[in-house]
């Protein structure tokens, strides 16, 4: 295992993806000023994300390594800045926007055309410190240092209901029960749609059910299987959250007359579907990227009114002096994992 063995006051020990398969803690600068308009930010949790573990594998298709990850960061802030003191928990929105291009000026800084997201575009938050935009910072009031450290990830599901254009009493299907998935699933209920999970895992199923009381779940290898009875027609909505191009492709079939695909995950391949099927639906694609301050606002209000229970998201809380022995492990297996959080 890779440790320093001496903490410096001017340094602070990151967690760093050198390449595909190899991650190690290196010793970096501790910032010690931020730039006009940033502040420093003392970082209390990290949530690891799909992302990284893509990073990990080689598969992420907007990076360049080493990098250090992590994005779903909460913290504290070093010094007074943007209506904010000293010392109070933040969650960070991790998608640093240029807010002069075509995108940022429509209200759409999330899909930035220069957008460099912390961890992946650049140095993210697995370290000690890290200067983040001021108007990046959310405060967290109510929230634990966990809790606040969730947030982003529920945002990417909050944010793909909300481009849906979900209705109370839609079908929803989620293929991909993973934290996006499952933050996804969420907030279709919430918005009182009839909601649907499939994936081939069992195990990643019966967490669904057990630990957030869904019912419709479906473990099959052909998807167009599960259109039957009152499924024949398909579904209004469908979220694909797999980050595997051949399950977006499978889910087209699975679409409703009239219904809306939303692409949550990335992936690097090409993507097909028959055009007839596309246009006898008249179905919509809509990608969905990253997410907007009022995702984020969103799913604060829902975890402090007790609708979204990030007890049960939690799955494991470890310091990052034990991530380089166990990071392989957490991205091989990850059927029985929600959301584990990084204490650096």
């Amino acid at each position: 295992m890779n440790r320093p063995e001496k903490m410096h006051a001017d340094t602070m020990t990151c967690g760093v993806c050198v390449e595909p398969g190899l991650f190690e803690l290196r010793e970096m600068p501790l910032p010690a000023e931020a730039p006009a308009g940033w502040a420093l930010v003392d970082i209390c949790a990290v949530g690891i994300c799909g992302t990284d573990y893509h990073i990990f594998e080689g598969k992420h298709p907007y990076l360049n390594y080493p990098r250090v990850i992590g994005h779903e960061l909460s913290g504290r802030l070093v010094a007074d800045a943007a209506g904010l003191a000293a010392g109070d928990l933040v969650v960070v929105n991790p998608y640093v926007s240029c807010g002069t291009c075509h995108a940022c000026k429509r209200g759409k800084p999330n899909c930035c055309e220069k957008i460099e997201v912390l961890g992946v575009h650049r140095d993210g938050g697995m370290s000690a410190r890290i200067a983040v935009p001021e108007g990046n910072l959310y405060p967290a009031e109510g929230l634990t240092e966990i809790q606040a450290a969730m947030v982003e990830f529920l945002s990417i599901g909050a944010h793909a209901v909300a481009r849906s254009g979900i209705e109370e009493g839609d079908r929803v299907l989620v293929t991909g029960a993973g934290p996006i998935g499952i933050g996804a699933a969420l907030f279709s209920r919430l918005a009182g749609a009839d909601v649907h999970l499939l994936d081939l895992s069992k195990e990643r199923l019966a967490m669904a059910a057990d630990k957030f009381g869904f019912e419709h779940l479906h473990n099959d290898s052909d998807p167009a299987g599960i259109l039957t009875g009152d499924l024949a027609s398909g579904f209004d909505i469908v979220f694909d959250a797999t980050g595997s191009a051949r399950a977006i492709e499978a889910g087209f079939p699975l679409l409703a007359h009239g219904s809306t695909y939303v692409l949550v995950s990335v992936v690097k391949d090409d993507i097909t579907f028959n055009d007839a099927e596309f246009h006898k639906r008249e179905t919509r694609i809509i990608g969905s990227r990253n997410a907007l301050k009022a995702d984020f606002m969103r799913v604060m209000e829902a975890i402090r009114s007790g609708k979204i229970d990030t007890d049960a998201l939690l799955s494991a809380e470890l310091p990052l002096a034990d991530l380089p022995e166990r990071f392989a492990a957490l991205a091989s297996d990850r059927s029985g994992l929600i959301k584990a959080v990084v204490r650096p």
